[in-house]
């Protein structure tokens, strides 16, 4: 079994605590975090400008308990870096507490919608021939801190489908192959570690602001498989999640979870078959 599709699962009560807990559990598997001399970009999910109470978007403590571990092992040239889809990134960024985190910690914030775009290619692309990305995301060591929700379209949204955040074109994703093209980005910006927020997780889909309250913080450094660990705590099997599939096969990570080290508290224990939109339910009859 690879050390890298290590994944640690951590509940509990007090957010920043509960992150800095999982890091602390895989920190043997940060070897590219802690040795990168690029900057290190955190990447929330900030959709929309709603609270992370919503289920909707990324618990501002779970990010700086990010913070506060890097900062403890050395590390300064930190940047938390979002584009919103439907909002203002800095409204959300103060929604969340994310502005008084970067004061805090001495942290830089920038909109990755005003950042300068630069057009690559994929390698050995699937569906996306090029795409226009925010330069910062290209020249950092990224972490992905996604929120722990369902997905109308692409069943969930996890640690790989939150690169879209970095893209001029969110809406250009969606024309074709949507789950494709998710893959083809993450082979360009591949997250070094994911995060994923399930202090309070989102039912239904997206943005439909269905929260659950799960306590959990999901940890690692192969991003398919804390995604595939993600999606299975929601009772979504990995396998159906074809972007979790394609992502296996072109060598980003693994989605089967007998591969998967599970370290902390087990799927089984924390696991809840989350309830998903109708257009989901339709979309599987397809």
């Amino acid at each position: 079994m690879d050390k890298n599709s290590r994944v640690a699962i951590i509940k509990g009560s007090e957010p920043l605590e509960s992150t800095v807990r999982a890091l602390k559990m895989i920190e043997s598997d940060l070897d590219d975090v802690h040795s990168t001399r690029k900057p290190i970009l955190i990447k929330p999910n900030y959709i929309t400008a709603q609270h992370s109470s919503t289920g909707v978007t990324t618990d501002g403590r779970v990010v700086e308990g990010i913070v506060k571990f890097l900062k403890e092992h050395g590390k300064d040239d930190i940047i938390i870096g979002e584009g919103s889809g439907w909002a203002d990134t800095f409204e959300a960024f103060k929604v969340a507490g994310i502005d008084k985190i970067g004061e805090k910690w001495k942290v830089k914030l920038v909109d990755l919608n005003k950042d300068v775009f630069v057009e690559v290619y994929p390698p050995n692309p699937i569906a996306l021939r090029k795409v226009k990305v925010a330069k910062t995301a290209l020249e950092s060591a990224i972490i992905s801190v996604p929120k722990l929700k369902l997905h109308r379209l692409a069943k969930v949204t996890l640690g790989i489908k939150n690169m879209m955040g970095a893209l001029a074109s969110k809406g250009s994703m969606h024309n074709g192959r949507l789950q494709a093209n998710i893959v083809d980005l993450a082979s360009i910006l591949k997250p070094s570690l994911t995060v994923i927020d399930g202090i309070v997780a989102g039912e239904g889909h997206e943005t439909s602001g269905n929260p659950v309250k799960m306590d959990l913080v999901i940890a690692g450094t192969d991003p398919v498989a804390v995604d595939a660990v993600g999606a299975a705590i929601m009772g979504v099997s990995p396998t159906e999640v074809e972007h979790l599939v394609l992502a296996e096969k072109k060598g980003l990570g693994t989605c089967q979870l007998e591969n998967i080290e599970i370290i902390g508290e087990s799927i089984e224990s924390v696991r809840r078959n989350f309830r998903r939109s109708v257009l989901s339910k339709i979309l599987e009859h397809f």
